[in-house]
């Protein structure tokens, strides 16, 4: 795990996959699109006993922040019986979304948010594809399309 100022930090898919499975206080985040859930696909939290949150940090179009999305995670995490003080795991297609929407919860006061890195589907092969390089679904981790 890499650590940083305006989070707190960096952790591969295995890594946060390994904190949802231990740790009752942990929340997955996927930051992605409502397109790319449904056509993508999520990751599977079954064997958690948790789902994830599904919580846009854009909206297409225009690709630019959505603007409640601090204020209605915050209350998401709040339903969940969670405070400011649980981990919350960030993931996106590639890790890039993700660490804005970690940046931000940090500086709304949440104390423990994290970006995964590698997100759910990775960089780009040789052949222009993601999913098979690096991330939640090329490391083989559950996840489920509807």
């Amino acid at each position: 795990m890499r650590a940083t100022t305006e989070y707190a930090g960096d952790m591969d898919v295995t890594a946060a996959f390994e904190i949802l499975m231990e740790k009752a206080a942990a929340v997955l985040v996927d930051v992605r699109t409502n397109a790319e859930w449904a056509f993508v696909g999520v990751p599977d939290l079954t064997a958690t006993g948790r789902d994830p949150i599904l919580a846009e940090w854009q909206s297409l179009p225009p690709a630019e922040p959505v603007k409640d999305f601090v204020t209605d995670l915050a209350k998401n995490i709040s339903e969940k019986g969670l405070d400011q003080s649980a981990s919350i795991l960030f993931l996106c297609r590639s890790g890039v979304r993700s660490q804005a929407a970690a940046k931000a919860m940090t500086q709304a006061g949440y104390a423990n948010c994290y970006n995964i890195t590698g997100g759910f589907e990775g960089p780009l092969d040789q052949e222009g594809h993601r999913g098979t390089q690096s991330g939640w679904k090329a490391s083989g981790l559950p996840w489920i399309q509807t």
